[in-house]
C-alpha cells in the first residue's frame, strides 16, 4: 500500500528536490525511496534516522519496500529536513484521495491546539524575568563567597590557603557563567517576543493546562472531519494561544475538504470576535463558547448575559426593567466599541447586585450581533462541544504516545513541521486502513 500510493505520486509537482536526476554525476537516492523509509517508519513508531538506517539494512519489508537500497542516517536525516513543504504536500495529497473515496463528511470539523515539547529543556530558555532571577542568584552566591573569603584571608594557615583556592575558583565560575548571561540579555533585547531558547531557537516557553511549569516547545494546531475523525488540516507554531488561529485553520480545512460552507466546533480559547466575523465572511460557521471573563459574577453582580439587547431600538434592557442607551462610541485595538448606560441607576434598588460604580455600563461591539447568533446556534446544539471533544482530542492523545516522552525529534520550525507532517500521513493512514481495510484502499489508490 504505501509502495503504491507513493508511486502514484508526482514528487516533483509536490516539490521534493532531486525528483528529475541532474544529467551529469552519480544520480542521488530518489525522493520516492527515502519517503517510503519514511512512511513505513512513522507507520511503526521507528521516526529515527538512524534507527531507520538499521531498519534498511535488516528489515525484510523495508528491503523489499526500497528495492535493497541502504541510505545511512545523514542522507534520511537530510531528506526531512530539505523538504518539509513537500512533506506537507504530500499529506494533504493523501486527504484529496481520502475525499474521493468519500470518506469526509465535508460539512464538519472539530479544531483544538496541543503542546508538543521540543528539544529543549526549561534551563536552556529565558524570559527577561527568569534571566534577571538567574542573575540575582549569582550576584547573590558571588557576594557570599567574597564574605567568605575576607574571613579566610584573616585566618592565614595551610588549611584556609586550600580554602582561598576554592572560593576564587567558585567565584571566577560564577562570573564567566554571569557574563554568560549578560550575552544572553542581549539576545532577549533583539528578540520580539522576549524569549531566548538556547538549543531549538524556534521552540518557546507554553502555559498548559496539565502542568503548572508549562513546557517549551511549539503548539500544534489540528482540524479533524468529525466523520471518520481523519486530520484534514494541521500547522505547527510556536505561538503559545490559540486565539488567532481559528480562521487559518478553518480556511485550511475548508480548502482541504473542498467545500464552500463549512462548520467549525471549537472550544474557547478559540473565542475572539475578529476572528469569528472573518469565519462568517469566508462561509464558514464557527461554533466557540464565550468565556466568562468578567468578575461580576464571580462576585455576585449581575453579568452582561443579564442584559438583553433590543436591536429595534438599539437599547439594553436591564434585571430592573429600566433602557440602557447609546451614549458614545470609542475604538479600541481596531474594533468600534458602543458604551451604553442609563442615569436613573442611583435610585435602583438593584444598584448593590449590578455595580460598585456610579452607573453600571455595557460595552458593544459593533459586530457583535455575529457573535448573539453564534451563540443561538450553540444553545440549539448542546452536543456541540462534547461532539468536538471526542473528535479531537483523542488524536493528539495517540499522537504523543507514538512520539514518546520527548515529542518531537527535530529542532526548528520548519523541520518540526515536517516531522509532524509524517505523523498526520501516518495517522490518517492507519485510520482509512481501518475503515476500508487494504484492498479497497489499494484500489482506490490505482484509481
Amino acid at each position: 500500500m504505501i509502495d503504491a500510493f507513493i508511486d502514484e505520486l508526482d514528487l516533483q509537482a509536490l516539490g521534493f528536490t532531486r525528483a528529475q536526476p541532474a544529467a551529469t554525476g552519480r544520480p542521488a537516492y530518489h525522493p520516492a525511496i527515502l519517503l517510503k523509509i519514511y512512511l513505513y517508519g512513522y507507520l511503526h513508531r521507528v521516526p529515527s534516522s538512524r534507527r531507520l538506517e538499521r531498519e534498511a539494512q535488516r528489515n525484510l519489508e523495508v528491503i523489499w519496500l526500497i528495492g535493497q537500497l541502504a541510505p545511512d542516517f545523514k542522507t534520511i536525516a537530510d531528506f526531512r529536513r530539505d523538504n518539509g513543504a513537500a512533506i506537507r504536500a504530500t499529506c494533504r495529497q493523501f486527504i484529496v484521495l481520502c475525499r474521493s473515496l468519500g470518506l469526509l463528511s465535508g460539512g464538519e470539523v472539530a479544531l483544538d491546539g496541543s503542546k508538543f515539547k521540543a528539544v529543549n529543556s526549561h534551563e536552556r530558555n529565558f524570559t527577561c524575568a527568569k534571566l534577571a532571577k538567574q542573575m540575582a542568584k549569582i550576584e547573590s552566591s558571588i557576594a557570599g563567597y567574597m564574605e567568605a573569603l575576607d574571613q579566610a584571608d584573616r585566618m592565614d594557615d595551610e588549611t584556609t590557603r586550600t580554602q582561598v583556592e576554592r572560593l576564587q575558583d567558585k567565584i571566577a565560575t560564577l562570573r564567566e557563567r554571569m557574563q554568560a548571561l549578560q550575552a544572553i540579555s542581549e539576545q532577549l533585547e533583539a528578540s520580539p517576543d522576549q524569549q531566548v531558547s538556547l538549543t531549538d531557537p524556534d521552540a518557546r516557553a507554553m502555559s498548559t493546562s496539565t502542568d503548572p511549569s508549562g513546557i517549551v516547545g511549539y503548539n500544534v494546531q489540528a482540524a479533524l472531519d468529525t466523520k471518520h475523525h481523519l486530520i484534514v488540516a494541521h500547522e505547527v507554531t510556536n505561538v503559545g494561544s490559540d486565539r488567532h488561529h481559528l480562521t487559518s485553520m478553518a480556511s485550511q480545512a475548508q480548502a482541504a475538504m473542498g467545500t464552500v460552507e463549512l462548520t467549525v466546533l471549537a472550544d474557547r480559547g478559540y473565542y475572539a470576535g475578529e476572528e469569528i466575523l472573518e469565519c462568517q465572511q469566508a462561509g464558514i460557521t464557527a461554533l466557540v463558547p464565550k468565556p466568562l471573563t468578567s468578575p461580576a459574577k464571580a462576585e455576585g453582580r449581575f453579568g452582561k448575559q443579564d442584559f438583553v439587547y433590543e436591536p429595534d431600538d438599539d437599547t439594553y434592557r436591564c434585571p430592573a426593567g429600566e433602557r440602557l442607551t447609546r451614549r458614545f462610541a470609542s475604538v479600541e485595538k481596531g474594533m468600534t466599541i458602543y458604551v451604553y448606560w442609563t442615569t436613573r441607576c442611583a435610585g435602583c434598588a438593584f444598584k448593590a447586585q449590578c455595580t460598585t460604580g456610579r452607573e453600571r455600563r455595557i460595552r458593544r461591539w459593533e459586530h457583535e450581533a455575529v457573535l448573539d447568533a453564534m451563540e443561538e446556534r450553540l444553545r440549539a446544539r448542546p452536543e456541540a462541544m462534547q461532539v468536538r471533544k471526542s473528535t479531537v482530542e483523542h488524536a493528539f492523545g495517540t499522537l504523543k504516545g507514538w512520539m514518546g516522552a520527548t515529542h518531537f525529534l527535530t529542532r526548528g520550525l520548519t523541520t518540526t513541521a515536517a516531522e509532524m507532517s509524517l505523523h498526520v500521513l501516518a495517522y490518517n493512514l492507519k485510520r482509512v486502513l481501518g475503515i476500508l481495510g487494504v484492498q479497497p484502499l489499494l484500489a482506490g489508490i490505482k484509481a
